[in-house]
């Protein structure tokens, strides 16, 4: 069980070596966990976080994981666009691009987010 969660780090670690937000192209952390998908706009130069979205919203009607998460992402590109942010570099967190973490990629770039 260990070796998996090492190899996560590793892979996550990796990720964030090549992925670094700056102030015109912030990351675009997304964390998806078992129950609940977050995604936060975040600066590194200033190590700030900048936008917010999270599937606890009571808001949020969608019935599968997935379209919460796609929504999630909906709402995290209207905010990035309503802070004048229009170019992110995605961050998946060590996690494989498919499922929830895609559907937060799709939904931001519904919403406008380029990356």
């Amino acid at each position: 069980m260990q070796d998996r969660f090492e190899k996560k780090e590793r892979r996550r670690i990796r990720i964030r070596e090549k992925v670094t937000g700056t102030e015109a192209a912030p990351r675009l952390a997304v964390n998806a966990s078992n129950l609940h998908v977050t995604a936060q706009i975040i600066d590194d130069t200033k190590g700030i976080t900048l936008v917010y979205a999270t599937d606890k919203d009571k808001k949020l009607t969608e019935k599968s994981k997935t379209e919460k998460a796609f929504k999630v992402g909906e709402v995290i590109g209207e905010l990035a666009i309503k802070k004048n942010i229009k170019r992110v570099v995605f961050d998946r967190g060590g996690k494989l691009y498919h499922g929830r973490v895609k559907a937060v990629a799709e939904g931001a770039r519904k919403s406008g987010l380029e990356f």
